[in-house]
């Protein structure tokens, strides 16, 4: 049985995160809003509740779930060495539509699938989002369809793909971008984009020093 909450309402956005987050801690699946789509949460730290988030999806292992943060400082504690283009982009469009692919920390206890020391973060751009990730801690989040399907951009689309899998629906209204966001990687010797989406390719070269060409080389 799922539950859908109006986060436009104080009383229900209030019911909302208490739910979401006894969900979270019981290892439960949680569709939340952010700035770019919707997303299918779990604790980031739960590994049986990451295999269940694939498992939702239709995915396999060899597509590691991302993680969102609630603050700029949160990924201290979750990155080998966080290089100075990390700190420029952050400061730059965190929070919002840019995912940075980086090395984690070798201590943390966590399991996001083939990921080979990696993790991709991002602070989501969405107040409902923010105050979930600042209650909770990191959470393992993919866009909330099947995989194969058009990710959902509203709270309806989400549950119409997803249904009882998920056992709370945070309804924040329909994503600002409706487009996945950027991402980077930053675990070679150059940065690289591997996906273009809610920032431009443009934005990211100004803030790196780059020409947008060698940004995307290769990319399709």
């Amino acid at each position: 049985m799922s539950t859908v909450y109006d986060c436009s309402q104080t009383d229900s956005r209030t019911a909302g995160l208490a739910a979401a987050k006894n969900a979270l801690k019981a290892g439960r699946l949680v569709v939340l809003p952010t700035d770019t789509l919707y997303g299918l949460g779990v604790d980031a730290f739960d590994s049986e509740a990451v295999s269940s988030l694939l498992r939702a999806k239709g995915r396999g292992r060899d597509m590691p779930v991302p993680v969102l943060v609630g603050s700029w400082n949160t990924i201290d504690g979750l990155v080998y060495s966080v290089r100075p283009q990390a700190r420029d982009l952050i400061r730059a469009f965190w929070p919002g539509g840019l995912s940075l692919v980086v090395e984690q920390a070798p201590s943390l206890a966590w399991d996001l699938g083939d990921a080979r020391g990696t993790v991709m973060l991002r602070m989501p751009l969405h107040p409902v989002a923010l105050e979930l990730l600042r209650d909770v801690g990191p959470l393992a989040v993919s866009s909330a369809n099947i995989s194969g399907r058009p990710p959902a951009t509203t709270v309806e689309e989400a549950r119409d793909q997803l249904g009882g899998l998920a056992s709370v629906y945070l309804d924040g209204g329909p994503a600002a971008h409706a487009v996945a966001s950027t991402i980077v990687d930053l675990t070679g010797d150059s940065p690289r984009i591997l996906r273009v989406g809610a920032v431009s390719v443009e934005d990211i070269a100004d803030v790196l020093g780059n020409t947008p060409e060698s940004l995307v080389e290769g990319v399709s």
